[in-house]
């Protein structure tokens, strides 16, 4: 379908640097195609340091909102008017809409985290998340909404675990957080009903590498949900060796449709067409 682009046509976006790589462009512009909202969704290319002056240039020429990715999830904080309770605590926005006063953000990632365990029935007691980087501040703040009892962050760098930890005392989420490092992690497995690697370890080009491998996974209940946030390859090796051992897995796929929907619905104030949303993703990353 040939987008019209008249000057009627509202702008969308998302910043970032590198940005080429960004899947959201084919994924939003689908939906707006199958809304048949006068729109276009279109990457910007922003370096670090740029970002007051970006989105200064972002408003004056009418955009009425846009994601964030990385580097800049953090930096565009504070040139905000207003910032979500949840954003807040997470630390981290993706999302900004035009509000009269400025823009606004907030972060959805935390429900695009989320929307794929909802129907996973019993209440996840204990979340094993490994990495403490940025992915995993938003599967924390997911992890809390959905009630989990405890949640554990494993890492390799003690000082960093406990700088991630620190960073949690005064959330207003209040998390259940524990940190541990990666030699603990076996002790843990037995008892973890949900284990997400939000580290870079089977992402391209290093596509046979796990975080753990079969033994360890082999550790955990057999009703346990193996979650990756990394979407392409899909599966990834992690994924696949969960597999092996009859586990419910989850991919990075469904986070990225689940946060998109969450943006667009409220950018355009419409329910947004979830499966066209998921069907082009995956038509993009040739996954059918």
């Amino acid at each position: 379908m040939t987008v019209t682009v008249t000057g009627q046509t509202q702008v969308l976006g998302i910043i970032g640097h590198p940005i080429s790589h960004s899947l959201s462009p084919p994924m939003q512009n689908a939906a707006l195609r199958q809304l048949g909202w006068d729109g276009i969704y279109v990457p910007f290319a922003v370096q670090s340091g740029a970002v007051k002056t970006a989105l200064a240039g972002l408003w004056s020429l009418g955009v009425q909102g846009f994601n964030v990715t990385i580097p800049h999830k953090q930096a565009v904080m504070p040139l905000l008017t207003a910032v979500t309770p949840l954003a807040e605590a997470v630390g981290a926005v993706n999302t900004v809409w035009r509000q009269a006063t400025g823009w606004a953000g907030t972060n959805t990632d935390v429900l695009g985290f989320i929307a794929p365990l909802r129907d996973h029935g019993p209440t996840l007691q204990r979340a094993v998340i490994l990495g403490n980087g940025g992915a995993a501040r938003a599967a924390v703040a997911g992890c809390c909404e959905l009630a989990c009892e405890e949640i554990w962050v494993v890492g390799r760098d003690a000082q960093k675990l406990q700088i991630f930890a620190d960073s949690w005392q005064e959330s207003p989420l209040r998390p259940p957080l524990k940190v541990a490092q990666w030699d603990q992690l076996l002790d843990l497995l037995p008892s973890t009903d949900l284990l997400v690697n939000t580290t870079p370890l089977g992402m391209h080009p290093h596509t046979d590498q796990s975080p753990v491998d079969a033994a360890a996974l082999g550790l955990l209940p057999s009703t346990a949900i193996a979650y990756d946030l990394i979407y392409t390859p899909s599966p990834t090796r992690f994924l696949q060796l969960a597999a092996t051992q009859h586990l419910t897995t989850v991919d990075g796929v469904e986070m990225l449709v689940q946060q998109g929907a969450a943006a667009l619905e409220l950018w355009i104030q419409q329910t947004p067409p979830v499966d066209t949303m998921r069907q082009a993703l995956k038509t993009h990353l040739g996954l059918g």
